[in-house]
């Protein structure tokens, strides 16, 4: 058997043949095998794009026209208005674009057995989120006389998140540098300013920024959801920060993603964003039900990433990298492209369609791209 598949090594990518031998019956004839292989090779040959065919023409036609007729913005999820997502034609722009600041960050968190039975799912998810010194106040006082600020915080919400007042009070010391934190025997904190000119002018100042103080949970996640999928159970989030999320030992660090596509790049390298892209391009597809053949996306994020670096497809990313002058040009602000291509001696070599279209020439695709010689009478 083993011999049937050293001879299409060369034909037959590896994955391939590695997913053949997975898939293979037991008891399965050499017969048998000759044939499996021979209908796979020849599948894989129909699957193969024909030379000179535009298929960054074709794959722009095919995402760009069901592209123009979405039309929903956002998508809330079902019962929970506070997590919206942008979804539709503004996701798809985001992504192709490449934005850095995008408008609704998200992750979906995956977590490890038993978690992901549902076991204290709500008390994971609780403690995931962003919490700030506001949700743990009773009241804030300050006593003019000594220059001091007495912070008394509720004791069964420290609890619930795994705090006590000696942590709450490391953390603000830790925030607050100015600032002396000493905890008292009745459950409160008293402040009291480093600086003796204008002590109680700071505390007063320290007051309206302590409330937003970061006290625990994951920085950046503003909202939380824990979803059923089929069996398992996992947490959508609000907001994203995937480096701090993949240290907790109850998450699935294998299939935990975010959507943030610089994210990810900074964290998982370029492979894991090229596809992130495609993921995310076939989901937004998907919600509005239209169906687009996976390889034209595939195509897309190729080019988005082939530099070993995210670029958008617009005149900062992808065009500005294009080696042809008429080519950008064609694209945006072309006065700039031509006169700095003048003052720098640029050759253009007409190798692409675009420029050939410009030139009024036949263009090196299809039955453009051979050159016949023939005599002529």
């Amino acid at each position: 058997m083993t011999k049937q598949f050293k001879q299409y090594e060369d034909k037959i990518p590896e994955k391939i043949l590695e997913e053949v031998k997975e898939h293979l019956p037991a008891k399965c004839s050499e017969a048998k095998v000759k044939k499996i292989l021979e209908a796979v090779y020849s599948e894989y040959r129909r699957s193969l794009a024909q030379p000179g065919e535009s298929v960054g023409l074709v794959g722009a036609e095919s995402i760009g026209e069901p592209g123009t007729q979405m039309t929903l913005n956002t998508f809330h999820f079902a019962g929970v208005s506070e997590l919206n997502v942008t979804t539709g034609l503004p996701r798809l722009i985001e992504i192709l674009d490449g934005r850095k600041n995008i408008n609704t960050k998200m992750m979906e968190v995956y977590l490890k057995k038993p978690y992901s039975t549902g076991k204290n799912i709500k008390k994971l998810a609780e403690n995931m989120k962003e919490t700030t010194l506001q949700a743990f106040l009773q009241e804030i006082s300050i006593n003019i006389a000594n220059l001091q600020m007495t912070i008394l915080m509720k004791k069964s919400k420290l609890k619930n998140a795994g705090l006590t007042e000696e942590k709450a009070t490391k953390i603000l010391s830790k925030t607050f540098k100015k600032f002396k934190f000493k905890k008292q025997k009745d459950y409160s904190i008293i402040v009291t300013s480093n600086s003796k000119d204008e002590a109680l002018n700071e505390i007063y100042k320290l007051k309206e920024k302590i409330k937003d103080a970061f006290i625990s949970g994951v920085k950046g996640i503003t909202q939380v959801l824990p979803v059923k999928r089929g069996e398992e159970y996992l947490i959508v989030t609000a907001g994203s920060n995937l480096k701090e999320i993949l240290k907790k030992e109850y998450v699935d660090t294998t299939r935990t993603v975010s959507n943030d596509l610089f994210e990810i790049e900074g964290m998982l390298g370029v492979e894991a964003t090229r596809q992130i892209i495609i993921n995310e391009v076939l989901k937004v597809l998907d919600a509005q039900g239209i169906n687009i053949d996976i390889r034209h996306i595939m195509l897309v994020a190729d080019a988005m990433c082939m530099s070993g670096k995210v670029m958008g497809i617009n005149r900062y990313g992808i065009v500005k990298e294009k080696p042809s002058v008429l080519a950008r040009a064609s694209f945006e602000t072309p006065i700039n492209h031509v006169i700095n291509a003048a003052l720098t001696g640029e050759v253009d070599y007409l190798n692409s369609v675009i420029e050939n279209v410009m030139m009024n020439q036949l263009v090196p695709v299809g039955t453009g791209l051979p050159g016949l010689v023939t005599k002529t009478k």
